[in-house]
C-alpha cells in the first residue's frame, strides 16, 4: 500500500472493533449505554486502526520517494524524533525520541522521511528492541549508505502504571552499522546527540 496520510477507516473493520470494544467495556464492569461511553467503542476502533496503521504502510517506498543522487559522505543526523507506539504485550503506550543518522553513499534522502518510517513501525505493536532494529534495517536496505546509526529513548506506561509502577524509569536502545561500527564515528554520533 502507497503511503498516504490516514484519515478513512474501513467500515467492517470498524464494525467488528466496536462490538468488541463495547464487550471489554461490559467485561469490565462499565454500562456501555452509559451517557458518556455510548460512542467510546467507536472512537476506540478508530483509535485502534490510527495506532496500528503501520502494518498498512511499506516503509521502504517511504524513504524511495524521496532519494536524490548527491556527493555528500558527512554525517546527516535527525534527532529528538517524537516516537508513540503501543507495547505488544499489555497494548499501553510507550513514547520517547528517537535519534537517526546515516553517512550517504551517493544518495541522500528528504528529512522528513526519516520520521515518517520511524511513525510506520512504531504504530504497530512492538517491543522496543524490534522496533529499533526494524527502523535501522530499513534504513541500511533501503539507502545502501557508508553507515547508519539509531538511538530510541523511550518510558513505558506497561513499566509506569501497572507492574514495577516505576515512574522515572527509562530505556534506551541502539543499533549501528557500517562505519558507526567504528568507535571514532560512534562517539561522534552519540556526542552530537547529547550522549
Amino acid at each position: 500500500m502507497s503511503y498516504q496520510s490516514f484519515e478513512e477507516y474501513q467500515v467492517e473493520t470498524t464494525s467488528e472493533l466496536k462490538e468488541n470494544f463495547y464487550k471489554i467495556l461490559e467485561q469490565v464492569g462499565e454500562d456501555p449505554l452509559r451517557n458518556g461511553i455510548v460512542k467510546t467503542p467507536e472512537r476506540a476502533s478508530k483509535a485502534m486502526q490510527f495506532l496500528t496503521q503501520g502494518y498498512n504502510i511499506d516503509p521502504q517506498e517511504i524513504l524511495t520517494s524521496a532519494m536524490f543522487d548527491e556527493d555528500y559522505n558527512d554525517m546527516v543526523i535527525v534527532k529528538d524524533i517524537e516516537l508513540y507506539s503501543l507495547c505488544e504485550h499489555h497494548m499501553l503506550p510507550f513514547f520517547g525520541k528517537a535519534h537517526i543518522a546515516y553517512i550517504p553513499n551517493g544518495k541522500i534522502v528528504g528529512l522528513s522521511k526519516l520520521p515518517r518510517v520511524v511513525d510506520v513501525f512504531a504504530r504497530r505493536l512492538q517491543v522496543q528492541e524490534r522496533l529499533t532494529h526494524d527502523i535501522l534495517e530499513c534504513i541500511n536496505t533501503t539507502l545502501n549508505p557508508k553507515g547508519v546509526a539509531i538511538v530510541i529513548e523511550a518510558q513505558h506506561m506497561c513499566m509506569m502504571m501497572r507492574g514495577v509502577q516505576k515512574q522515572n524509569s527509562a530505556t534506551t536502545t541502539s543499533g549501528f552499522r557500517g562505519q558507526f561500527e567504528e568507535m571514532q564515528t560512534r562517539n561522534e554520533f552519540l556526542k552530537l546527540i547529547g550522549h
